[in-house]
């Protein structure tokens, strides 16, 4: 493709829709959209499997700046993707699952000052049954190894010995969304970077074009590795009370002066400080107990005051909390004002039913059974 140039405006508007990723795979696709004068068509895709927990708020503040920058976003609601790893998202509750979600997306956006009415919300059960995706599933299949296909969903499937043939064909339909969405880019996480690099190698094979990949970081867990929806002491649920969420951060593994993968320092540097820009005030302030109180509004001063000790985590965990609580009580009141929503809850997310014990019938072989009666106690055969 030849080198294009642009002007400051596109050239501002490129600069927005690159902002804080970690990578950007073929970025001259990007640049020539905006060359051409056309608004980036842009998806962001999530299963609908375990409920959304604080690591959303990455891609929702994400899609506040492409929607600043003039991209038309759709926001792909995976249901068959859910069903597809592994039954992570069972065919009886996937229906009200994508509907939660809907729902805790709308919220998301909401709480930071995203204007929902630019968005697109798309269900994938919408369009992924229709003849001409899945004829272009089959001719996909064809092309694509099982190696190539467990490769590239080796971080977002999960893996077994012995798994279902679903898992497979997950990576080939999150590659043909980009085609049958129709959209110039589509962003993701880190641990979705091998199932991008396999989008822009299968399509073409099929006659359809590549596309860009905005590749957004990964937000550390609480208990170290990545957030995820399946680790229940990597996160905090959206619509965790304020108690729970003080909780879970005062659990949270941050050894002082440890800056690398300390989650509590994640969620200042991916949520905390990005959320309160859009609010219009960049600052994280912490209040400390003996002395002034510290205000941040860039992330390397407090990773180098938590890196000398200047910031504890005993005073670093109580801001974070009351700063999560606060970012999270318009997704609280929006749930507890709408008793749709909370029977929305109820069918995707069903408590798990108690297992009721079971009275052991212990028969004629429980010591004692048989046992003679005393001969006094005995019947007569008269009395028979």
């Amino acid at each position: 493709m030849a080198t294009v140039t642009l002007d400051s405006a596109a050239k501002a508007r490129l600069d927005l829709i690159v902002e804080n990723l970690a990578e950007v795979i073929n970025p001259e696709l990007i640049e020539q959209v905006l060359a051409e004068g056309r608004n980036p068509r842009v998806y962001w895709g999530t299963a609908t499997t375990g409920r959304p927990h604080t690591g959303y708020y990455v891609a929702a503040l994400k899609i506040a700046q492409l929607l600043s920058a003039g991209c038309e976003v759709v926001v792909l609601l995976a249901d068959i993707h859910g069903f597809l790893d592994n039954l992570k998202a069972p065919l009886e509750l996937v229906e009200s699952r994508a509907k939660y979600y809907r729902k805790i997306i709308t919220a998301i956006l909401e709480s930071v000052g995203v204007p929902i009415d630019k968005l697109e919300f798309v269900l994938g059960s919408s369009y992924q049954k229709s003849p001409e995706y899945v004829m272009d599933v089959y001719r996909l299949s064809s092309l694509i190894s099982e190696h190539d296909a467990k490769k590239a969903g080796a971080e977002i499937v999960k893996q077994s010995d012995n798994a279902p043939l679903s898992g497979l064909l997950y990576p080939i339909l999150q590659v043909l969304d980009e085609e049958h969405l129709k959209v110039d880019a589509q962003l993701g996480g880190v641990d979705q970077r091998k199932l991008f690099v396999a989008a822009t190698e299968w399509l073409p094979k099929i006659g359809y074009r590549k596309r860009a990949h905005l590749v957004n970081p990964m937000i550390a867990g609480l208990s170290g590795g990545k957030m995820s929806s399946s680790v229940e002491d990597s996160k905090i649920d959206l619509l965790d009370t304020p108690e729970s969420v003080k909780k879970k951060i005062r659990k949270a593994e941050a050894a002082p002066r440890v800056v690398e993968n300390n989650g509590v320092i994640a969620l200042v540097e991916a949520i905390l400080l990005p959320a309160a820009a859009l609010r219009g005030n960049k600052e994280f302030r912490v209040e400390r107990r003996d002395n002034e109180p510290l205000t941040y509004t860039d992330i390397k001063q407090l990773q180098d005051d938590y890196a000398n000790d200047v910031l504890t985590p005993q005073d670093l965990k109580p801001a974070v909390a009351a700063a999560l609580v606060d970012l999270m009580s318009p997704i609280q009141a929006a749930y507890q004002a709408s008793p749709e929503w909370q029977e929305i809850t109820l069918k995707a997310y069903p408590p798990p039913v108690k297992k009721v014990k079971k009275v052991k019938d212990k028969g004629s072989r429980h010591p004692g059974a048989g046992k003679e009666q005393p001969l006094a106690e005995r019947p007569k055969p008269s009395d028979q």
